[in-house]
Formats: C-alpha cells, structure tokens, sequence
C-alpha cells in the first residue's frame, strides 16, 4: 500500500489535466472546421438553387460552376486555417513556420509553375466565363462536352466517351460551340446538268419544312440562309447554306436536313454526283487523244477478251 500511495502523489495529474483539455480543444477546433465548411457548402449550394429559379439557360450552367468552385475554396480555406489552429494549440509556433514556408514556397515555386499557372487561368476562365459546365469545347486539341471545371484542370469526355483532364496552364484558345446560338452549316453538291434554280427551290423547300416540323420548330431560329454556289469541283457545283440554331443542336439539325434533302433529290431527279474518270487510250502522232470507246472499254473489262 505504501508503493501505491507513493506513486500515485508522484503523478502530476496537473499535467494531464492539461493534456486532455488540449487534446479536447484539438477535437472541438476538427468538429467546428468541419461543422463550419459543411454549413457555408450547403448556403453556397441553396444560394445557387434559389438564385437558379430565376435564372434561365446559360446563366444556370454559369451559376452551377461558380458553385462548385465556390465550395472547393470554402474547403481549402478553412481546412488551413483549422490546422493552423492546431498547430498553435499543441505549442507549435506559426512563425517559424510561415518563415520556412515563404523560402520552401519560393524553391518549389520554380518545380512547380505549372501548377501556379493552372489556378491563375482557371481563375480567369470562371471570371471571363469562357467555358460552362455542359458546354461543348475544344481546347487543347481536345474536343468534347465540359463535365468539371476546377482551378486546376477543365475535365471533358468525347464522342466516344473517353474521359479527358486538361491542365488549365495548356489552355490558350477556348472554341465554345454552346454559346447563345450556333450555325449548322451545308455543302451540298450537285451535278453540272442541274439546273441551280431548281436545286434553290427544293432547299428552301426542304428547309420550310423543317422549321414548320415541331421536333425542330424551337432548335431552328431563323430562316435558312442560303448563299449560293461555294464552288466549281472536278465533278459537282458545291452550293452553301446555313441556319441558325439554338445552342448545341447543330448537329442534330444538320443531320435531319440532309436526310429530307436527299430524299427530295431523289423523287426530283438531282443527281448527287461521285468523281468522273475519263480513260484515254493514248494520244495518236497528230496529238489527238480520243476517249476509250465504252464498247471497247466493256469488251477489255470480260475475261475472254483478258485472256486473249
């Protein structure tokens, strides 16, 4: 009993005392930094979903980005400054710290400036609003519809569904193909024999149509835009039109058109035409070069006339 009392007056409950009052404010610092980044999240996201109501199209997409952004700031912010907090609590002194870290930062500065770079364009991709969630883009050589945007990467996936992570520091030209409206482009080619004026008014028939089509009534904005002849080819007139689309439905419109068009090509006759080969037999002593005879020419093509 003497050795058990003995050790227990050499214990410095004091001390330990302490320690568990440190240890809970540890706990408590963790709990708030969680508590407090999970309720700015969740205000950010029913600030978005309020102002979201009264918003309509592009702004939509534009607020859900800021959002997500937004929330991963809240995140990093006050993750620091909880361990900060943590830190001064267990006795580890900030200052040091902080003095050390301005010299690692400007050592690892130069290992890491692409890093630095990525978050200053990705800054200013949000705030020039050049590229949404839902967008379709091509940046980077890479096309396909924008998933993510981060300060550090914009994340897309392609036709194909192939999953692409673009580092915003390789991000110097941005080609949005969903902003406000778009044009669905034609070139239609037809044969020389055609008469133009006709093929016009087939188009615009075909056109028409498809406006007055309630699938495509709202994607189409305008009349079609029919320029004329694009070109002389080897073997076709090339004719261009256009029309103005809401966002992102060119490519279903293009494809639509040209599916009627070529229907009403073939009930009218025009001729789509393929490249033209002319053979020639050779160019007699007078230079003169006739065409092979087609009599010839389908007399050559028998397996007789090949084995002879």
């Amino acid at each position: 009993m003497d050795a058990w009392t003995t050790a227990l007056a050499e214990i410095e409950f004091g001390r330990w005392n302490e320690l568990l009052r440190s240890g809970l404010r540890i706990v408590l610092i963790v709990a708030a930094a969680w508590v407090l980044a999970v309720v700015l999240q969740r205000l950010v996201r029913a600030m978005n979903v309020h102002f979201s109501q009264r918003m309509e199209g592009d702004a939509v997409r534009r607020a859900e980005t800021i959002n997500r952004v937004a929330r991963y700031l809240i995140g990093i912010v006050v993750g620091a400054l909880a361990t900060m907090t943590v830190l001064a609590e267990v006795g580890i002194s900030l200052a040091p710290i902080l003095g050390a870290a301005g010299v690692v930062g400007i050592a690892v500065g130069f290992g890491a400036q692409s890093l630095v770079k990525d978050y200053f364009t990705g800054f200013f991709i949000l705030f020039e609003d050049q590229i949404r969630t839902g967008d379709v883009v091509e940046i980077a050589g890479i096309g396909g519809l924008v998933e993510d945007i981060t300060l550090r990467h914009v994340r897309l996936r392609d036709y194909d569904g192939n999953v692409h992570y673009v580092p915003n520091n390789l991000i110097t030209t941005v080609t949005n193909r969903g902003r406000h409206f778009a044009f669905s482009v034609f070139d239609l080619r037809v044969a020389y024999r055609e008469d133009l004026d006709e093929v016009y008014a087939v188009v615009r028939e075909v056109a028409a149509g498809m406006r007055s089509d309630e699938r495509f009534r709202e994607r189409i904005l305008e009349d079609l835009d029919l320029a004329g002849v694009e070109g002389w080819g080897e073997s076709a007139i090339t004719v261009r039109a256009r029309f103005k689309v809401a966002p992102l439905a060119q490519w279903d419109v293009r494809r639509e058109f040209l599916r009627r068009l070529k229907r009403a090509f073939d009930e009218r006759g025009i001729e789509i035409p393929y490249p033209h080969l002319t053979v020639y037999a050779g160019a007699g002593k007078d230079g003169a070069a006739p065409a092979l005879p087609l009599g010839i020419r389908r007399q050559a093509s028998t397996p007789d006339a090949a084995n002879a």
